[in-house]
C-alpha cells in the first residue's frame, strides 16, 4: 500500500506546522519540500485551493480551514469558552465569495530565454509552476507578450488570430529577429490541473479588467531583480523549462 499522503492531509499537515497561515502557492511548495505528494500535476497551487475552498463551500464553519485574505488559508482555531470575541467563520472571513472565479490573466512566464525553445511554426512554450509538477505546453496561449534586448522591452504584443507560439515564431523570421533574446507573456486561457489549456471566457466583469491591466503593467515594468514571484498578480506564475527536442540537439 502507497505511504504518499493525500492532498488533503498534505495541507493539514503543512498548516498544522507552520502555525499560522499560508497562500495557497507557498503550501503547494511546502508540500513538494516535505516529499508529501509526488504527484502533483500541473497546478500544484490551484489544486491546495480548490481542496480547501471545497471544504469551506460544503462544511461552513465545520471546515477545519478558513480564508483570510484572497488566496491565504489557515487552520481554524476553536475559540476559547470565555472568550468575548469568537473566530469569525470562513463565511465571514470571505464575505465576497468562497470560491473566486479564475483572474483576467491565468498565468504568466517572466523573463523566458529565445534560446531555451526549438523554433518552428509550432514552438513548445514549456513551463512549470514548480518543482515536481507537470509541464505546460503554451504555445496555444492568448493574451499579451513583450520582447526583450537585454532588460530593454523593445516589443509589445498580443495574440488573438494567432497563439502564442506562433506570433513569437513569426518574430524569429520579421524585421525583429535580431532585436531580441527573452520575452515575457500573460495568457488568459485557464490552465486545467492536467496541463491542458481551457477556452477563452466569453466576458469579463469590468473591475477585474481594470485590476488586471494595472497588475500587468506593474510586472511587466518591475526590474527583474526588484521582482517577488508575481506576489502583486492573481495568475500563477510559470518558470520556463528547456525543450527536451533541444536538449537532445545539444548532446
Amino acid at each position: 500500500m502507497s505511504s504518499e499522503m493525500t492532498w488533503r492531509r498534505a495541507i493539514d499537515t503543512v498548516l498544522a506546522a507552520s502555525g499560522t497561515a499560508l497562500h495557497s502557492h507557498e503550501i503547494a511548495e511546502r508540500i513538494v519540500a516535505g516529499g508529501y505528494l509526488t504527484s502533483l500535476g500541473a497546478t500544484p497551487a490551484a489544486t491546495v485551493k480548490r481542496h480547501i475552498t471545497s471544504s469551506i463551500k460544503r462544511e461552513g464553519d465545520a471546515s477545519p480551514y478558513i480564508r483570510v485574505a484572497p488566496g491565504v488559508f489557515g487552520l481554524r482555531v476553536p475559540a476559547p469558552t470565555t472568550s468575548m470575541s469568537p473566530q469569525p467563520s470562513a463565511v465571514e472571513v470571505g464575505a465576497e465569495g468562497v470560491e473566486e472565479p479564475h483572474p483576467i490573466v491565468s498565468s504568466f512566464g517572466m523573463s523566458w530565454r529565445r534560446d531555451a525553445v526549438l523554433w518552428h511554426a509550432t514552438p513548445r512554450l514549456l513551463g512549470v509552476q514548480q518543482t515536481g509538477s507537470t509541464p505546460v505546453d503554451f504555445c496555444q496561449q492568448l493574451g499579451i507578450y513583450l520582447l526583450y534586448d537585454g532588460r530593454a522591452v523593445v516589443y509589445v504584443g498580443r495574440t488573438t488570430d494567432r497563439p502564442l507560439g506562433r506570433r513569437l515564431f513569426e518574430h524569429t523570421l520579421d524585421r525583429m529577429s535580431a532585436c531580441w533574446d527573452r520575452f515575457s507573456w500573460f495568457g488568459l486561457l485557464p490552465v486545467l490541473e492536467s496541463g491542458q489549456l481551457e477556452v477563452l471566457p466569453a466576458r469579463y466583469p469590468a473591475t477585474k479588467l481594470i485590476l488586471a491591466l494595472e497588475a500587468i503593467l506593474t510586472e511587466a515594468l518591475m526590474s527583474p531583480r526588484n521582482r517577488k514571484r508575481g506576489d502583486d498578480l492573481a495568475a500563477v506564475e510559470f518558470t520556463q523549462a528547456i525543450d527536451p527536442e533541444l536538449e537532445k540537439s545539444v548532446l
